[in-house]
């Protein structure tokens, strides 16, 4: 008696999804009409054209955030940093290089310097102690994977406030 009943249930279905394929398709000729018309979106590629912006968005979105959470904590590093070398130094500016798995750290001086200092030998400071630098982004982030930092040293003053 159970299986009578469903399979009246399930002839029903296949009868309901028939009428929704039979649905009236264009005629070739009605195709190669279209296709004779000259149009904007003509000679586009189409995983281009059907691309849906929103996804990109989304994850510039989550790459700015994690770029800034790496800043701030970067920057707060810096400061309490027993390096003396590496406390003048603040970060300008944190961005994926060239995706989220690598990012370059851009690095100023915190005051205006008096006298000239070899941006490379503080280069070299900075790849000496990225080790423990990112472990401590590590620390700071939940994220499965930690991104590498590459450090970049400029010699433009941050002013006052700083800047990110």
């Amino acid at each position: 008696m159970l299986i009578l009943p469903a399979l009246t249930l399930r002839a029903g279905c296949l009868q309901s999804r028939e009428k929704k394929m039979n649905s009236r398709k264009p005629s070739r000729k009605e195709l190669l009409a279209s296709c004779a018309e000259v149009r904007d979106d003509d000679g586009i590629d189409p995983k281009e054209f059907f691309k849906t912006c929103r996804t990109r968005r989304n994850g510039d979105r989550k790459t700015l955030q994690l770029c800034a959470q790496i800043a701030d904590t970067l920057n707060a590093l810096l400061a309490e940093c027993h390096d003396d070398v590496l406390q003048q130094f603040q970060v300008a500016s944190v961005r994926p290089a060239p995706d989220a798995t690598q990012l370059l750290v851009a690095t100023c001086p915190v005051v205006q310097p008096t006298e000239l200092f070899n941006c490379h030998a503080v280069q070299q400071r900075f790849i000496e102690m990225s080790g423990w630098l990112r472990s401590e982004v590590a620390g700071a982030i939940t994220r499965k994977r930690v991104p590498k930092l590459l450090f970049e040293v400029t010699t433009a003053w941050a002013g006052k406030e700083g800047s990110r």
